[in-house]
């Protein structure tokens, strides 16, 4: 689990001002925290963290002399600069389960001869921390035209330690013949 040097933020300080400064405002909240800690980072390290984890992932903050397992809740970025704007952090409690979402990546998608449909990449769940699941990698290499794979088919959510928050009968992705899919409907 990566650690991540975060610094309490200034109350003082007016977020868009910090902004300007190249300060990411941030904020951890939950788990045994007593209350909502309001903190920072450099735009810089927002935006590496941001590109190596997402949304779900687990995530260690120090602050201080103070260690907290977190995962990234959400975050906001400004549309007009694509700079990073907020990010928030859940606090883990060890012994609670958490709400969260395992994003599911496609190995091999090149070789996929017929139309691929992606339709479920992002899979809520719920779990202990230590369970949680960032990402789950699926090969489609040698998977031919006609395959439907569902939740239910990746073994990573068939443990008893993920209590899934869809049907393990819902589509993650399907392969489809070419000719099928550009042909134009009876209908047109």
């Amino acid at each position: 689990m990566d650690t991540i040097t975060m610094e309490k933020r200034s109350e003082g300080v007016k977020a868009k001002h910090l902004r300007r400064a190249g300060i990411v405002p941030c904020c951890v909240y939950g788990g045994e925290l007593p209350g909502s800690l309001s903190i920072q980072m450099d735009q810089k390290t927002a935006g590496k963290l941001l590109r190596e984890k997402r949304v779900g992932s687990k995530v260690q903050l120090k602050v201080g002399e103070q260690l907290i397992v977190t995962q990234i809740k959400e975050y906001t970025k400004c549309f007009a600069s694509s700079g990073i704007e907020h990010i928030s952090f859940q606090a883990l409690d060890a012994g609670q389960k958490v709400n969260s979402v395992t994003h599911i990546l496609l190995k091999n998608a090149d070789t996929v001869t017929g139309v691929l449909e992606k339709l479920l990449l992002e899979i809520p769940y719920a779990s202990y921390p230590k369970d949680m699941l960032d990402t789950v990698t699926v090969d489609l290499e040698g998977m031919p035209v006609g395959t439907v794979l569902t939740v239910g088919d990746i073994p990573e959510f068939g443990s008893g330690q993920i209590e899934l928050q869809v049907e393990a009968d819902s589509i993650v992705l399907r392969i489809n013949d070419r000719r099928r899919a550009t042909t134009p409907a009876a209908s047109e």
